[in-house]
């Protein structure tokens, strides 16, 4: 069966975003080793899971090419199907991309049991929240930035019982935590 990763940015105090959406705390540039644990990471993906609100975003971000990034990592953005989760679409309006809507976990357990490499997750954090709720996420890739920013939106809505699989700092100062839920 296939899992469900989630890759996500977050403060030293656990925040995907501040308090208004903010991600001015980001860490840039990333080096190249972060680069190429992110390869290594989404080399057997082949779906990506993202909520209607960053999809609005996230999708037109990447098919205009973001600068700075690499033109592998554009193309692998643009060609990755993308799954977007909304109760208020009923179709897409880009390309490379269908809605789901409905029951969360019954959309996220029927797209794991189809034949395939694995899902990632990118958010949004109303997204995020639900399916750790649920116990949908199989492996949480937090890549903590090394700012604390006192409040916002947190990865995790209430208490998570995770183990921790790996850890690995970059020279940019990102530190990738790779944990899976203990259930």
């Amino acid at each position: 069966m296939r899992k469900l990763l989630l890759q996500v940015q977050v403060s030293a105090d656990g925040y995907m975003a501040g308090p208004n959406g903010e991600m001015d705390w980001l860490t840039f540039p990333w080096t190249d080793d972060l680069s190429e644990h992110i390869n290594a990471l989404t080399a057997n993906v082949d779906n990506i899971v993202l909520g209607r609100r960053l999809a609005e975003g996230f999708i037109p971000a990447w098919a205009a090419g973001p600068p700075g990034e690499d033109k592998e990592s554009i193309d692998w953005m643009n060609r990755t199907p993308k799954v977007v989760i909304s109760q208020t679409l009923t179709e897409s309006p880009w390309e490379n991309a269908t809605v789901a809507g409905g029951d969360l976990a019954e959309t996220i357990n029927g797209l794991k049991a189809r034949p395939g490499g694995d899902l990632i997750v990118y958010g949004g954090g109303t997204l995020v929240a639900s399916l750790a709720e649920a116990d949908l996420i199989d492996e949480y890739h937090l890549f903590v930035n090394p700012t604390a920013i006192g409040g916002g939106m947190p990865v995790f809505p209430g208490r998570r019982k995770l183990r921790l699989v790996s850890a690995r700092p970059f020279g940019c100062g990102v530190t990738a935590m790779h944990y899976e839920p203990v259930r």
